[in-house]
């Protein structure tokens, strides 16, 4: 097999009408293949199969779509081709290399035995590692968000895609570039992180990774998919053009524009009515006429005959085909329920123009064309003997990035642990758990779950496992106290003794990540309220009673409302003497967590999400404009527990002697620079950030944005220069006619440890003569974090009209 290569592209002269939007340029040998296609042929590539799926609940409604097999020999499911088999690895525990060498012998069928000779293209899920059996599972993207580090991402996805070209994988269905904007949503745990910025920062760095590795990525779910109302799956969305523009867009447009991605998949959602699937202005006008998109757009599983049967907005499946293919969906996944004989039946009758099957079918072809299908060498090559998918490389990056991942939110002394501690309680449902350092797209709680008789195929340690490696010298004693989910409180008085006995308790907390109803979080695990799962804070609350100092850690999928555990409600209330937050860290996640605690490494995550006060306070963002914050004219207070940025350290930081440009060219760049000091006794990293504010525009602006952010290793005592050197296209928006742009006038800059460091929160009492002045004080906190002075740019020239080749990336130089 080749690598991927850009294949030089000759004109061809087509008979598409004028009206077909987008309509590609062929090079001559898939222009060949297209013009010997009968219609059957051209809408077997435009389809997926799904090998072994028969009753798992891997997808949403897959048992009522019904896409088991039916019985069928693959050679007549195939006889005019095939466009896609969908996960040959990744739907039952299958081995490895047994299975490649049955991949490399149908390929080579496909490749004689078929009219035209065309291999299929395999996908699989890669989002936390390639999901299949015995591959290495990584820290699911939250914690990706959290590092703050594209490039250990993109080494990430460089190990992920060399061991997908190894079976014979061509296409990845990651990464997620949802932006958040609830918590309550369950694939909240398959997103990065709530700022566009380091969205499109890290998940454009996991697709060079993967790309680089010879593997197509897919960017999910365009458009706006994370917005639905309430936090509830595939529920309607209701964004107005400015924030799809502004919040939801840009990361797909830095992946395209800057990482080369090569596939898209639609959203389930719809937008004020229209779903995404069946838009032609999203997926054509803005994917491909605005942002130059030239790959495949591929169906999220059933959402073409959701058309059909969700929306209700198509008869049946032939309407629902046709209005796919018009909108731009070029594939169907996973199988062909919509795009094979209704497709077929809906152009025969004249109500699909054949030209939009042949404008999809061309691309396909163009893109297996670049993975190499089309060459005659293709699978021709003996498929590997044995293969090795966890590698010590894979574990090696593993730790690293669920150690970079970790977020210390308190910390009242008691980590690290001392080396005095000589009991240690282990307490906690996700103490003792393999499956709770995993995400919903792990194999394990995304397949294994359905087959219990099989183990998972790699070393993972638990927290309990991990830390007994640790501290040695130390008892562990363990209980388990209840379980994530439920009322059952027999296992209190057990937990409690256990802690009441111990020099510290370590309480491991949180989520079982799943599908569907199974588990507290995961796709189609959206919930009502952002309070711990079960009786969890119970236990927490029991042991902290105890007087024995308590270390609680979270294992979650999403950002729990923990306002009781972090900061005093009352005089004498108890609360854990240190909180530690871990999304879903991986197969080294017990490993880094254990390191974390007994001081080998210095925590330095940071929050990609702001920590929720409540669910009433849900959706929310850190990207708010001065009225989405706490001011007198509200009762209620959506101020976050932990903004948007925070983590502590085991040292601390200063930041001093900002610098920046007093005046930039609206199509200029804005040069600031900043000393970070590690001013404790602790090696450490930690995360620059640099803040930016437009001081009036003509809509509202956030108080706060990230324009950059930089992570940097420290020894104790030692000082760098960070320099950003910042398009001023990062302070651009959309502005009242709907065009991106960037404004003459004063901004604010400044460097801060997180989002709410140099905050001002809104008093109208002055403007208002003291007519309004709210009688329910709002408790100002004090959180740890520097901050420089923020200082005044002033943006200069007329009003620039941002286009799609101006820069977007900050870039960073360490001193």
């Amino acid at each position: 097999m080749t690598d991927v290569q850009t294949t030089e592209r000759a004109a061809v002269e087509t008979s598409a009408p004028a009206d077909v939007r987008a309509y590609p340029v062929a090079s001559d040998r898939v222009a060949d293949l297209l013009a010997r296609m009968s219609l059957e042929d051209k809408a077997a590539q435009l389809v997926g199969y799904w090998i072994d799926q028969g009753g798992e609940v891997v997808a949403p409604m897959v048992d009522e779509m019904g896409t088991a097999g039916d019985g069928r020999a693959l050679s007549d499911i195939t006889v005019h081709g095939i466009g896609h088999y969908t996960r040959v690895y990744g739907t039952r525990p299958v081995e490895p290399a047994e299975r490649a060498a049955w991949l490399w012998g149908e390929q080579r069928r496909l490749k004689r035995e078929t009219r035209l000779g065309i291999p299929a293209l395999v996908h699989e899920e890669c989002l936390t590692g390639l999901a299949a059996w015995k591959a290495a599972t990584f820290p699911t993207p939250l914690a990706w968000g959290a590092s703050f580090d594209p490039e250990l991402v993109e080494e990430m996805g460089r190990a992920i895609g060399a061991s997908m070209r190894e079976l014979g994988i061509h296409q990845g269905l990651a990464p997620v570039l949802d932006v958040i904007r609830d918590p309550r949503w369950g694939r909240v745990d398959e997103c990065i992180a709530e700022d566009p910025y380091v969205v499109g920062t890290i998940g454009t760095a996991y697709v060079r990774g993967l790309q680089g590795a010879g593997v197509h990525a897919t960017l999910k779910h365009f458009l706006g998919y994370s917005n639905s109302r309430a936090g509830r799956n595939h529920a309607p969305v209701h964004a107005g053009p400015r924030e799809v523009a502004d919040v939801f867009l840009p990361p797909f447009e830095m992946a395209i524009r800057d990482g080369g991605v090569r596939s898209v998949m639609n959203s389930y959602a719809e937008i004020d009515g229209v779903p995404v699937a069946s838009d032609p202005e999203l997926l054509t006008g803005v994917l491909r006429e605005r942002l130059g998109f030239d790959g495949v757009v591929v169906a999220d599983y059933f959402s073409v005959a959701f058309l059909e049967v969700m929306h209700a907005i198509a008869a049946d499946r032939g309407a629902a085909a046709a209005l796919a293919l018009r909108a731009g969906i070029d594939v169907e996944l996973p199988s062909g329920d919509a795009y094979l004989e209704p497709l077929v039946e809906a152009v025969r009758s004249g109500a699909l123009e054949e030209a939009y099957v042949d404008r999809a079918v061309l691309r396909v072809l163009a893109q297996k064309e670049e993975l190499g299908l089309l060459d005659p060498e293709a699978f021709e090559d003996e498929p590997p003997a044995s293969v090795d998918l966890d590698t010590p490389r894979h574990r090696e990056i593993a730790r690293r990035l669920a150690a970079e991942s970790i977020v210390l939110l308190s910390n009242d002394g008691a980590l690290p642990l001392a080396s005095g501690a000589r009991r240690v309680a282990v307490i906690g449902p996700n103490a003792d758990r393999a499956d709770a350092l995993q995400g919903c797209y792990s194999f394990a709680n995304h397949v294994l779950a359905h087959h219990p008789g099989y183990e998972t195929g790699f070393a993972i340690a638990t927290v309990r496992e991990a830390l007994a490696a640790a501290l040695p010298d130390a008892e562990l004693v363990y209980a388990r106290g209840c379980e994530v989910e439920g009322e059952d409180r027999s296992g209190f008085d057990e937990a409690v003794a256990a802690a009441d006995g111990a020099d510290v308790a370590i309480v491991v907390v949180g989520d079982q990540a799943g599908l569907f109803g199974r588990g507290t979080v995961g796709e189609g695990n959206d919930v009502e309220s952002l309070d711990l799962p079960g009786v969890q804070r119970e236990l927490v609350e029991r042991l902290t009673e105890t007087g024995t100092p308590v270390v609680m850690v979270l294992l979650t999928g999403r950002p729990y409302a923990i306002a009781w555990a972090l900061d005093e409600e009352g005089a004498g209330a108890a609360r854990p003497a240190a909180v530690l937050q871990a999304f879903f860290p991986g197969e080294e996640g017990g490993t880094a967590i254990a390191d974390v605690i007994t001081g080998a490494v210095s925590p330095s995550g940071r929050l990609p999400v702001s920590l929720p006060r409540s669910a009433g306070a849900q959706p929310y963002s850190y990207l708010s404009p001065i009225l989405g914050g706490p001011s007198d004219v509200t009762s209620t207070d959506p101020t976050p527990v932990r903004p948007f940025g925070f983590g502590l350290s085991y040292t601390t930081f200063a930041y001093d002697d900002l610098a920046v440009d007093e005046t930039v060219p609206a199509d200029g760049r804005l040069k600031a620079s900043v000393t970070v000091t590690n001013t404790g006794a602790v090696a450490a990293a930690d995360v620059v950030q640099l803040y930016g504010r437009d001081v009036e525009a003509t809509v509202t602006r956030p108080v706060a944005q990230l324009l950059g952010y930089a992570r940097v290793e420290l020894e104790p005592g030692q000082s760098r220069r960070v320099a950003f050197d910042v398009p001023v296209q990062r302070f651009a928006f959309t502005d009242r006619s709907l065009t991106r742009v960037v404004e003459p006038g004063d901004v604010e800059v400044w460097v801060a440890a997180h989002a709410a460091a140099s905050s001002r929160a809104a008093d109208v009492s002055d403007s208002t003569g003291g007519v309004i002045s709210n009688a329910r004080a709002r408790g100002a906190r004090e959180l740890a974090g520097d901050a420089t002075p923020r200082a005044r740019v002033t943006v200069t020239g007329d009003v620039h009209v941002v286009g799609i080749d101006d820069p977007r990336v900050v870039e960073v130089t360490l001193g």
